[in-house]
């Protein structure tokens, strides 16, 4: 009775969020001709459930697709962060799991509510001891020429600080409510008014819109603060983490793809709410491809299947 049990559990999260046709993110052609980069979100779990073989399917997915860099989009540790660039998390959440060769290439984070339980300044400070931990700041942006006048922004902010819940407890995210909201937000809308790029991606640790049992309040803070923001300059996606599920929405009124990128170690159940395109169980990660013409992003499970695509094209 309990395996049938399992099995109509999982049976039911698939009809509720889609089926998906299963094809491998190595054999994708349009891959062969983008400017590709790995998307990795809520890891730190010292190598335990699906970490180790997702990392290494990362690594071989890294060179199938020649990747540029891996994205970190927040709780590279779990469960209390770190507490200084020599804490030993670093190897076994980090340096001793994604070790594969092709995986030696800038990786480039976000803070998640994991880390801000930690030292978050360690995090930041972590760039001056390892080579590939490529994080310039809480929030930064990158620019890339794809060819023919067509360019790519990535914008990666730090999610915590613009949400109250972390904000109002200083006790359990001591660092939160030492960063000055104002000044992240203003900088987002600085940004991406400039942004005169083809595509504008922005990247953070938690979702504006999704399915979750986490609170609501989460979510609404992210609704009034950053999305009013990325409507205003026709952001294209908003990818995030956090829930450990894949999810794609589309929501009334804006014309962003909202993205939630599962975990590369324990994931959990979603379900179809108003706006989900599709939703997943499944661990794994997403592999994102620009070109002049169009954007991908390839939600990968921990078999290496492509099991859903977002797509843009001009």
């Amino acid at each position: 009775m309990k395996m049938k049990y399992i099995l109509c559990s999982i049976l039911a999260v698939a009809f509720s969020c889609g089926l998906h046709a299963q094809t491998k993110i190595s054999d994708e052609p349009a891959l062969h001709d983008g400017f590709n980069f790995i998307i990795a979100t809520d890891l730190g779990r010292n190598g335990y459930f699906d970490q180790k073989p997702i990392a290494e399917l990362m690594g071989e997915t890294a060179w199938a697709v020649n990747a540029e860099f891996v994205v970190a989009s927040g709780d590279t540790h779990h469960y209390m962060g770190v507490q200084s660039t020599t804490d030993p998390l670093w190897m076994t959440n980090f340096e001793l799991i994604y070790k594969h060769p092709e995986l030696q290439i800038p990786w480039y984070p976000v803070l998640g509510n994991h880390e801000y339980r930690g030292n978050t300044q360690a995090v930041l400070d972590y760039a001056k001891v390892s080579r590939r931990w490529c994080m310039a700041d809480r929030y930064y942006t990158q620019s890339y020429k794809l060819g023919n006048g067509e360019s790519l922004r990535i914008v990666y902010i730090d999610t915590p600080p613009l949400i109250d819940k972390y904000r109002n407890d200083s006790k359990g995210y001591p660092d939160a409510v030492k960063q000055d909201m104002d000044k992240q937000l203003a900088w987002l809308d600085a940004t991406l008014k400039a942004s005169t790029e083809t595509w504008k991606i922005v990247i953070g640790h938690h979702p504006i819109y999704a399915y979750t049992e986490k609170a609501d309040v989460e979510r609404l803070d992210m609704q009034k603060r950053v999305d009013p923001i990325l409507r205003k300059y026709n952001v294209d996606m908003y990818i995030c983490g956090h829930l450990h599920t894949f999810q794609h929405l589309k929501v009334k009124g804006s014309d962003i793809d909202y993205v939630v990128n599962t975990s590369g170690s324990l994931s959990r159940k979603p379900k179809a709410i108003e706006g989900t395109v599709f939703c997943s169980p499944e661990s794994g990660f997403s592999v994102f491809s620009a070109t002049p013409k169009a954007i991908t992003l390839y939600m990968v499970n921990n078999k290496g299947e492509v099991i859903h695509q977002v797509k843009r094209s001009k």
